[in-house]
């Protein structure tokens, strides 16, 4: 290829050439000219109060979310499968509820869990095991608790109803994977994450692709409950909480499309101040066992057979076990 040509390439089609900081001066240029009518929109009450929420979500969350993926990138690359395959009881019907209180210790967010548990099959662990804690090491993790009793200061009953909730919702779904799966949906894939990479490199080139990864859910979070909080009418969104099933429902479907990491979505959910508590905890349990990113991640890892049944019964489990957690710590 000649100079020429590579020239030709790095200008695109049409010869115009992208560079990088042409077009950060014309974005700065164009913001100096239309600066008036940009500080009469920010002058805006509504404007106002959507970068308040905005700015408290996203500052509260990020670093629970950058010490989430640290700890999850270093439990993908340092821990061995077959660690966990020594340490689980060889009864099926046992290794469920602790491989999901694994979670509790092991911390994972949705991104590292998934690789995860296919690495845990392919290394021996019995599926049913590897689902519980496919689901659990997201939900119960320390850093996920913490930045839960951090969104709600005070009310300590949403750190145990989050706890209890997702744990139970992981055991379920282990035991029916148990007595109903078979083997030909579960069929994971290698994952070529890491090879030819030493372990630091590995590391780090987890860490940097789950933070930005992680952070534009995060980005995107935090937008759609600004949104909520100051565009939507207040009136719908009392309407919709006013109804208990509507309310679990509503907050449940908007967890599976914000797909926001779990060490966030507690400051979201604290932000929707017009929803109950249980509402709330639905949006928390359902969020981190299946989302927009965890159907796409569970079907590249799985296979599309085993997402489009796990995923439709995971809804159902999680939210049902966050509404049976919110009636008892009530």
């Amino acid at each position: 290829m000649t100079a020429i040509d590579e020239d030709r390439d790095r200008r695109g089609p049409a010869g115009w050439n992208a560079d990088p900081v042409l077009i950060l001066t014309l974005v700065l240029l164009l913001g100096f000219v239309a600066q008036g009518p940009v500080r009469q929109l920010l002058a805006t009450p509504v404007l106002q109060s959507w970068l308040t929420v905005f700015v408290a979500v996203v500052v509260q969350a990020l670093p629970f979310l950058v010490v989430g993926v640290l700890l999850s990138a270093g439990l993908a690359v340092f821990v061995p499968p077959a660690f966990f395959a020594r340490v689980l009881p060889n009864r099926p019907a046992l290794a469920v509820p602790v491989a999901g209180l694994a979670g509790a210790v092991l911390p994972g967010c949705e991104c590292a869990s998934v690789p995860v548990a296919g690495a845990l099959v392919r290394g021996g662990v019995t599926p049913s095991a590897a689902v519980a804690f496919l689901l659990s090491a997201p939900a119960i993790n320390p850093v996920v608790l913490t930045a839960t009793a951090v969104a709600f200061p005070g009310q300590p009953r949403m750190v145990v109803a989050r706890f209890v909730a997702s744990l139970a919702a992981s055991c379920v779904m282990g035991w029916l994977w148990q007595r109903l799966g078979r083997p030909d949906w579960l069929r994971p894939r290698a994952h070529a994450h890491g090879d030819g990479e030493g372990r630091g490199e590995a590391f780090w080139g987890s860490v940097r692709h789950d933070v930005m990864h992680a952070g534009g859910f995060l980005v995107g979070g935090a937008m759609a409950a600004a949104t909520l909080k100051a565009v939507v009418p207040s009136s719908w969104l009392y309407a919709a909480a006013g109804n208990p099933v509507v309310a679990v429902l509503a907050l449940s479907v908007l967890a599976v499309l914000l797909s926001i990491c779990s060490e966030a979505d507690a400051f979201v959910a604290s932000s929707l101040t017009q929803f109950s508590l249980t509402a709330r905890l639905a949006f928390l349990v359902v969020g981190p066992m299946i989302d927009l990113k965890l159907f796409g991640m569970q079907a590249a890892t799985f296979g599309r057979g085993f997402a489009l049944r796990f995923a439709p019964v995971t809804f159902v489990v999680a939210a049902g076990t966050a509404v049976a957690t919110g009636a008892v710590l009530r």
